[in-house]
């Protein structure tokens, strides 16, 4: 019999992204309504993805 293999979180492969380099990327929160009370600059920078760290994209990238 062949070793187990790691099964995919599921959860966490529907937020983060896997790039081509080795980035996991992820969609920022508080963005989608309710966003009269924020700044134009809070605004616009949820629009961009957010980069995960090294030292967690470490952790995660196993089970994605």
């Amino acid at each position: 019999m062949g070793k187990c293999k790691q099964k995919t979180h599921k959860a966490s492969s529907k937020v983060f992204k896997l790039k081509k380099n080795g980035k996991l990327t992820y969609k920022k929160s508080n963005g989608n309504h309710q966003t009269a009370g924020d700044s134009g600059k809070q605004i616009r920078q949820r629009r961009n993805k957010g980069v995960l760290s090294t030292s967690d994209a470490k952790r995660l990238k196993d089970f994605i």
